[in-house]
Formats: structure tokens, C-alpha cells, sequence
């Protein structure tokens, strides 16, 4: 049976996390520094800081989210689009939502020398909010608190609390990127397949006991 593709993004990005732990030169040549981006064209920074974590708490969240939404979207895409096909739409999709997700942070911090992030959070939440508009009725949980809750009301407290947090927060999280991932994931999963929308809102309706 061949590995999926979610498991080969799982392995090169602990790979590259692990390596680069180690190797202070490739952390500082690969983080998402805005400056170096806007300066220096660095570009590739957008990109290469999707595969970098600042710890094993940080990659092992990223990685398990990835592990548990990544293979339920990966297998959807391929479906709809073919085994080709789908597997292209579905690493574009997460590789674009890194790339995406740092942009504002880009433009907010291009000129400030010591703003750094790094993380797949962006292209990670693209993969669960792609897997929401494919079933908004999957039980999730956030920790700690023990309850599920339907994926639709996750989706919209995690925008609420990603975007309030982007705006108000101090906290040294990139809060921003998980908004913008979420979104793109979202959006693009809804422009490839706009004949699922319907199925979306009335899979919401029927939740909530409308008719």
C-alpha cells in the first residue's frame, strides 16, 4: 500500500524540524523573518518556515492535527478529482496556505528586525477547515476542555479567537496565519468545489433544526 501523502509532509517536516534544531545556520536561513523577506528577497522564507518548529510540543500539534485532518481531506480531493490530480490539489493546497497565511504578517513586520515565526499552522488550519466544508458536522474537540463540538461552531470561534487575538494579542503566536490558513483552506476548497455548498448549509441546517 503506498504512504500517503499526508504521512510524506509529516515526515519531511519532522525532519527538517529535528535538523534543524541542530543546525542554528539552516533555523536562521529557513524562519519567516519579514525583513530579510522585503530586503534582502528572501522569498523563500514564506515558504521553508512551514517546515521549521520552535519546539516538540509545537511540531507534535501541528503534525497529530495534520495526521488526523490531512488523510480525510487528502482521500476527499482524490476522490472528487482523481488519485493524480487530488494529490496536486491537495499539497498545493497546503503548500499555498503557508505561503498565504505569512503574508500579513509579511507586510506588518517587514521592517521590524527582530520579528520572527515559523510553524505549518497556516497550511495545517487550511487542511482542517478544508475538512469542515467537506463535513461541518465532524466532532471536535479543544483542549482541555473534554466536549465535542460540531466542526461549523469550531470553525467560527477559531476565526473569532484567531483574528481578535491577531489584533489584540502579545502573545509571540503568529495568530494571524492561523486566521488566514483557516480561511484559504476554506475558500479554495470552496471555489474547487462549489457543488458541495449546498450539502454545507444543509448539513448546518439540519443541525440546528432548520428546515
Amino acid at each position: 500500500m503506498p504512504l500517503s501523502i499526508t504521512f510524506i509532509i509529516i515526515a519531511i517536516t519532522v525532519v527538517a524540524s529535528l535538523y534543524a534544531w541542530r543546525n542554528q545556520n539552516l533555523m536562521e536561513n529557513w524562519v519567516h523573518h519579514p525583513q530579510s523577506v522585503a530586503q534582502q528577497n528572501e522569498w523563500w522564507r514564506l515558504l521553508t518556515s512551514g517546515f521549521l518548529h520552535a519546539d516538540f510540543m509545537h511540531l507534535f500539534f501541528n503534525m497529530f492535527s495534520l495526521y488526523i485532518f490531512g488523510n480525510v481531506v487528502e482521500q476527499q480531493f482524490m476522490g472528487i478529482f482523481g488519485v493524480t490530480t487530488g494529490a496536486i490539489i491537495y499539497v498545493g493546497l497546503y503548500l499555498v496556505a503557508i505561503i498565504v497565511s505569512d503574508l500579513p504578517s509579511y507586510f506588518k513586520h517587514k521592517n521590524d528586525s527582530r520579528y520572527y515565526s515559523l510553524g505549518a499552522s497556516g497550511g495545517v488550519a487550511a487542511i482542517i477547515f478544508a475538512s469542515i466544508y467537506f463535513n461541518p458536522l465532524t466532532e471536535l474537540i479543544i483542549f482541555p476542555i473534554p466536549l465535542p463540538i460540531k466542526g461549523y461552531i469550531f470553525g467560527a470561534l477559531y476565526l473569532f479567537y484567531s483574528y481578535y487575538l491577531s489584533k489584540k494579542g502579545n502573545d509571540g503566536i503568529n495568530h494571524s496565519a492561523h486566521f488566514y490558513g483557516a480561511a484559504f483552506g476554506f475558500i479554495l476548497s470552496l471555489i474547487l468545489v462549489p457543488g458541495h455548498l449546498s450539502a454545507f448549509l444543509g448539513m448546518i441546517r439540519s443541525s440546528i433544526g432548520l428546515f
